[in-house]
């Protein structure tokens, strides 16, 4: 894990893969908090690393590099594992495929991410800020398979603090689209900042950006379709990108559900 003064999240994480993890790694990012000394307490190997340049990819794998168990477990110090995942990653563990893992992560909200694979080479995580360590397992011609397994993130209830953690990520991605504009997976990450921020509008063109990169992604379509209607009031143009979507994905039920919603409220056509 990474982490920068989790005083206080820090021993619950810990605790939740005590009777998990033969090896506790944490990369601290200059934690005045006594964070380093709570994770030494726990067992944990404590990596100082410089993290004047924000680079949360390179801070995973330099853990990784670090790491010497034959499966990479991966948490935020503000996550916990529910413990009936302990015997589920065990058995996962056991089977030893070549296949990455995604955990059911519950926010305000649940989705899905990426925390157990392989502790392999060519298994590392890219991108600045919302790294992700996905494109490099399937790379390598694995699989990645959803389970079942919880972890529970302990979302910040300080708004501002919310924010300024937004308008960060929000600088360091358009430092990295700039960087390498064909990435278009860090447009999708702009575009969610924005609406957290409820800057919509600005969501909006970042999702027109992401169709002109993924011309045959339905999904993306159906995104700008959403902004289209909902936040441009421009049910002319909702209907022609959810249409494009259908289209791509015959049987799309959002797309579908969606030109029925403009098709039966007539302030809407």
């Amino acid at each position: 894990m990474i982490v920068k003064n989790e005083a206080v999240n820090l021993p619950r994480c810990l605790k939740s893969v005590g009777a998990l993890a033969g090896e506790l790694i944490v990369i601290d990012t200059g934690s005045t908090d006594g964070t380093p000394e709570i994770a030494a307490r726990h067992g944990a190997q404590v990596i100082p690393l410089d993290f004047t340049t924000a680079d949360f990819a390179a801070a995973r794998n330099h853990g990784i590099e670090h790491a010497t168990g034959r499966w990479i477990l991966v948490l935020d110090a503000d996550e916990t594992l529910d413990p009936a995942g302990i015997p589920a990653i065990q058995e996962l563990v056991a089977r030893d495929e070549n296949a990455g893992y995604f955990l059911e992560r519950h926010n305000p909200t649940v989705d899905y991410v990426v925390r157990l694979f392989p502790n392999r080479p060519a298994y590392r995580y890219r991108g600045r800020v919302h790294e992700t360590v996905d494109a490099s397992i399937l790379a390598a011609s694995a699989q990645l398979l959803k389970t079942g397994i919880r972890i529970d993130h302990n979302f910040s209830s300080n708004p501002e603090a919310r924010r300024r953690k937004n308008h960060w990520y929000i600088a360091i991605l358009k430092e990295e689209i700039a960087a390498d504009p064909s990435d278009s997976s860090r447009l999708d990450f702009l575009a969610a900042e924005y609406h957290q921020l409820e800057m919509f509008d600005e969501a909006a063109e970042v999702a027109k950006l992401i169709v002109q990169a993924r011309p045959l992604d339905a999904r993306a379509h159906l995104f700008l379709g959403i902004y289209d209607l909902l936040y441009k009031a421009d049910p002319v143009s909702a209907r022609a990108d959810f249409t494009r979507a259908l289209t791509l994905r015959p049987g799309y039920a959002e797309a579908e559900s969606f030109l029925q919603l403009i098709a039966d409220q007539p302030a809407l056509r």
